[in-house]
């Protein structure tokens, strides 16, 4: 991208008053927005997803590290007979603080977004990251001193996560708001990837190199994010906000490669405006109204935590975290192979899912990604129980079976990458309204890194206790996403973010929301009359954002 201001670009609207709007009643029709014009769209999402490789890239390398004879040496435990080791408590201590320091970080951290806008927000993710990179480098050989960087590393992580998908769905158009909100999670599979092959290049390194090398390239991405956040324009939702118009205007027209009477720009405007226009009537948000607003944030917050939380109960991370663990324990020469085997089908399996996304919709894709996954762990698990050690557990496994079991792990990830990973953050990061948006996307990843944090830091001590029985009790997760998704999640696909604050005033059904169909202009005199009757039919293309 270049060093262009996005200003430079614009053409300037006709009108000296920057607050005006026209009237819905005259807004001219809108036409499907050019193809070409989605090119610079796209690259600006893309790049604000380096927040995601970022994450990702940081789950790869940590189940390297803790499998690293030189880490384990300088930052694990020494037992009486004067070997080292890592225990279950510390490596669960380890790999799991930085979900809890990602919770913090969601939940607290990322109302800078609301108070100085998104690209400010990411910004300063961005730097909280560096700075527990820097500690965890710097590290020598004091675990908690580790420790401690890996809980701000994940406090910036915590703040990106919310406000990279929110950045991404704000300016993007609804034709390819999945997409463009999917590339987040096409960049974390990036990330895994990357990291699992650098930690396979250095592991065999002497001293302490072997895992600084993964930590000092972990620094230089935030690096090239933090720099490069300077050429991103704000979102104009936000801009919006804060009486911003005519600042507004200029970005979605160069985003969207349109002039100011352009139908499109015309209709786009009209539609954001009458939805701050609602909120402003009801005064500032406070957090209770992710409970107690309307139209149904209640009923929507709680979807949001479910979706997000099932996220990670659905066991992805129980292969990603400990992947190099579990296949070392088979017998595998070289268990770091089978991380990159991981890392390379699921970052080449995302590319479908942000196919799939667009093309079957939101409930179609988690409902038989979910059915998938259960029938994936449940032969995993009876292969791990019954057929790996059939002369017991104190003699080597079977190999055959191994390598199945290998085989039917991607199986797994492939399901899960084209389903749940991307969908799950394009689902909730256009589920709220506006005013409520950064609240309540900030709970339901809380809800997620709490889950994260779960399976990092109890794992070790439940296969331990259970070992591949383990494997059902990610079934049984998967089972209950089916059926939650198929009663509680509503279709949104093709939907601008304001009308989805209609679809949920309609009351229509889960498994009805697929056909329903949105009006043409939202009226800020409407929002507070629910309307139950079905709107004339128009095209989903009609809308941009």
């Amino acid at each position: 991208m270049s060093g262009q201001t996005p200003a430079s670009s614009y053409k300037e609207p006709e009108s000296d008053d920057e607050n005006h709007h026209p009237a819905a009643n005259n807004t001219p029709v809108a036409t499907a927005p050019v193809k070409s014009s989605y090119v610079l769209v796209s690259i600006l999402c893309v790049f604000a997803a380096m927040g995601g490789f970022i994450f990702g890239y940081d789950t790869g390398t940590i189940s390297g590290y803790v499998n690293m004879p030189v880490f384990i040496k300088k930052l694990g435990n020494t037992n009486d007979a004067g070997e080292h080791y890592l225990s279950k408590s510390r490596s669960g201590l380890i790999i799991g603080i930085f979900s809890i320091g990602a919770c913090i970080g969601g939940i607290f951290f990322s109302r800078l977004g609301d108070m100085y806008g998104r690209k400010a927000g990411i910004w300063a993710g961005t730097a909280i990251y560096i700075i527990g990179s820097l500690i965890q480098v710097t590290t020598v050989d004091a675990w908690y001193q580790f420790f401690i960087g890996r809980l701000i590393g994940g406090m910036g992580v915590g703040t990106m996560s919310v406000l990279v998908p929110m950045f991404q769905s704000e300016v993007s158009p609804s034709e390819i708001r999945g997409t463009l909100v999917s590339s987040y999670q096409l960049m974390i599979t990036l990330g895994i990837f990357i990291g699992y092959v650098v930690c396979y290049c250095t592991n065999t390194r002497d001293g302490a190199l072997s895992y600084k090398i993964p930590l000092s390239l972990g620094f230089a991405w935030s690096v090239v994010l933090i720099v490069g956040l300077v050429f991103l324009p704000e979102s104009p939702r936000y801009l919006m906000t804060k009486d911003k118009n005519e600042e507004a205007l200029k970005v979605l027209c160069w985003i969207n490669g349109r002039d100011a009477q352009d139908p499109l720009i015309v209709e786009t405007i009209a539609n954001v405006s009458a939805a701050i226009e609602h909120e402003r009537r009801a005064g500032k948000a406070r957090w209770s109204e992710v409970i107690t607003g309307k139209p149904r944030v209640g009923y929507r917050l709680m979807v949001g935590i479910v979706v997000l939380a099932l996220q990670q109960l659905v066991g992805a991370n129980y292969f990603f975290y400990f992947g190099t663990t579990i296949f070392k324990g088979i017998g595998m020469n070289n268990s770091f192979k089978a991380s990159i085997i991981f890392g390379a089908v699921n970052f080449g399996s995302t590319f479908f899912g942000l196919y799939f996304v667009e093309k079957f919709g939101r409930r179609n894709v988690l409902l038989y990604g979910a059915a998938g996954m259960f029938v994936f762990f449940i032969i995993y698990a009876c292969m791990g129980a019954r057929a790996l050690y059939p002369n017991g557990e104190d003699q080597p496994g079977n190999a055959k079976v191994g390598k199945a079991m290998i085989f039917v792990t991607s199986g797994y990830i492939f399901c899960f990458a084209t389903t749940w990973a991307p969908c799950a953050f394009v689902l909730v990061s256009e589920l709220f309204p506006i005013r409520t948006r950064s609240k309540g996307m900030s709970l339901g990843l809380g809800a997620n890194w709490i889950a994260n944090f779960l399976i990092s830091f109890f794992t070790s001590f439940i296969t331990n206790a259970i070992h591949f029985y383990y494997g059902f009790v990610f079934a049984g997760c998967n089972l209950f996403a089916v059926f939650f998704v198929y009663f509680f999640v509503h279709e949104t696909k093709g939907l601008s973010l304001e009308q989805i604050d209609q679809l949920f005033r309609s009351n229509v059904k889960p498994w009805n929301s697929g056909s329903w169909v949105p009006p043409s202009i939202v009226d800020p005199d409407n929002y507070d009359h629910p309307k139950e009757e079905q709107h004339p039919k128009t095209t989903h293309d009609e809308h941009i954002v």
